[in-house]
């Protein structure tokens, strides 16, 4: 009996601190909500139903930083307070739970970082404006709404052809309306993501509690990943899919299903081969591959008629750099003053020695995937925590302890590298793990890659700009601080 009024505690736990966040995300322009602060009234379609609802919330940026980590630690040690009592947790309450966390979260802006409105702003460049995003950059566009709160202003896009291609019918909508569209569709597609999770262990004969409760109960995943609205889910959905496909004997289908993930993000190719050795016994192999092809076709067509030969801007990342990635500390230990490119690049071979051991030794399929994607993490330069959900599934499906602890370790790793505290307490210490000429390189390269730069905008395009910002802010007054910044640019 004390066990579950533990978990249930912590699930407790988990919800407060989702919607304490939320409460205060959705009040007004904080470090919270990304870019907020260039509005000069903060609008309610951003904010969503609770703005307002609680009167006026203020906190200053070190005390805010403070609450927040304060919050996330609370969840972190509810998290694994309730993977000890899993047991405890009914299916009913685990779906309720689920649910009704996921639903405070869909009505709260998007948490710290602006990937909503890039994908949004690359989406409009196609739809609304009938610019390749392969080819042209966000600053092609600054009359654009999205372009106020949108980041990657001098990239070409970065995310897979099939993910932009979903996205055009939503840029055909008002930004308000568009932004509510992706939203609602991110966490849809979490909860089928969560659903397939819990499929996969029934096909193996198991309980489905715990392995959801691994992922659903995660911070990581509830502030990080739904809570950013990020567009991972568009490419664990499908890659979740294969897994449970293969396990029930649908071949051809889960090939035809990690085309698809591979179409969103090419990160799940590294699931090809163990699909392949899973395969294998049942000499199905050639009916993985034959639902890879078949699925490629009408995938490549689409592609090239939206997009032409044009491809997603892989490099661009590689280039990135944060400071508690596991190169950048074996940068720093090893005498390089951080990850340099060369040993990004160098500890890609990493992935390939796992991969490679893990498929001579023939061990379980789902045990050598989890191992590979964690051996991928290891070798990312730009390591950001929600990337641990491409790991957590296959730990929590695998039968394996080792790797499962491994995963709940990488996830603790992130949550307390990722928050407000720890960047404030090695300030403290004048410690900056991207103070060297490597971080620095890489933080510029970052600093081109993210703001405006006049060189990249045409004459006629900055008249265009300004005309129809003029005449935005005699009619939305929200344009007002977006024309003063442009005309204090000189654009």
């Amino acid at each position: 009996m004390w066990r579950q009024a533990i978990a249930w505690c912590a699930l407790a736990v988990l919800f407060t601190g989702c919607l304490l966040i939320v409460i205060y995300a959705s009040d007004g322009r904080s470090p919270l909500v990304f870019g907020s602060h260039k509005w000069s009234t903060f609008p309610v379609w951003l904010a969503g139903p609770f703005h307002g609802v609680f009167g006026h919330l203020h906190l200053a940026s070190a005390a805010l930083s403070e609450a927040l980590s304060v919050v996330i630690g609370a969840m972190t040690a509810a998290y694994f307070a309730v993977l000890w009592a899993w047991r405890s947790v009914s299916v009913r309450v685990l779906v309720g739970f689920v649910l009704v966390t996921e639903l405070v979260l869909l009505a709260g802006p998007p948490l710290q970082l602006s990937d909503l409105f890039n994908y949004l702003a690359y989406a409009r460049l196609g739809a609304v404006h009938d610019l390749n995003p392969y080819t042209h950059v966000i600053n092609a566009e600054l009359t654009d709404p999205s372009f106020l709160l949108a980041t990657w202003h001098n990239w070409h896009s970065p995310y897979g052809t099939l993910f932009t291609a979903l996205t055009y019918p939503a840029a055909l909508l008002p930004l308000a309306g568009a932004y509510w569209t992706l939203k609602l569709a991110t966490v849809l597609m979490s909860l089928a993501f969560l659903w397939l999770v819990g499929r996969c262990p029934r096909l193996l004969g198991r309980d489905p509690r715990l392995p959801v409760l691994i992922v659903a109960a995660s911070p990581i995943y509830l502030v990080y990943a739904v809570g950013e609205f990020h567009n991972d889910f568009f490419m664990l959905v499908p890659a979740m899919g294969a897994v449970a496909l293969l396990l029930s004997g649908r071949y051809r289908s889960a090939g035809a299903a990690l085309a698809a993930a591979v179409a969103v993000k090419m990160t799940m190719v590294l699931l090809l081969p163990f699909l392949l050795v899973a395969a294998w016994p049942q000499q199905a192999a050639r009916r993985v591959l034959e639902g890879i092809g078949l699925a490629a076709i009408p995938l490549v067509a689409i592609s090239l008629a939206l997009f032409g030969p044009a491809l997603p801007n892989l490099s661009g990342q590689s280039q990135l750099l944060t400071g508690f990635s596991v190169p950048n500390l074996l940068g720093w230990m090893i005498g390089l003053n951080g990850g340099t490119p060369q040993l990004v690049r160098d500890m890609n071979g990493l992935i390939i020695l796992v991969v490679g051991y893990q498929l001579l030794h023939r061990r379980d399929w789902l045990t050598g995937a989890g191992w590979a994607t964690l051996a991928l993490l290891a070798s990312l330069g730009w390591l950001m925590p929600w990337y641990v959900i491409w790991l957590l599934p296959l730990a929590a499906l695998a039968a394996n302890t080792t790797l499962r602890r491994t995963a709940l370790a990488a996830s603790l790793y992130l949550i307390i590298a990722f928050l407000p505290a720890t960047r404030l307490a090695l300030s403290d210490l004048h410690i900056n793990l991207q103070a060297g000429p490597v971080g620095l390189a890489a933080s510029k390269y970052q600093w081109n890659a993210q703001w405006y730069r006049r060189g990249l905008i045409r004459p006629w395009v900055r008249e265009a700009a300004l005309r129809d910002l003029r005449h935005c802010r005699r009619t939305e007054p929200d344009c007002d601080l977006s024309l003063r910044s442009l005309e204090r640019r000189g654009v």
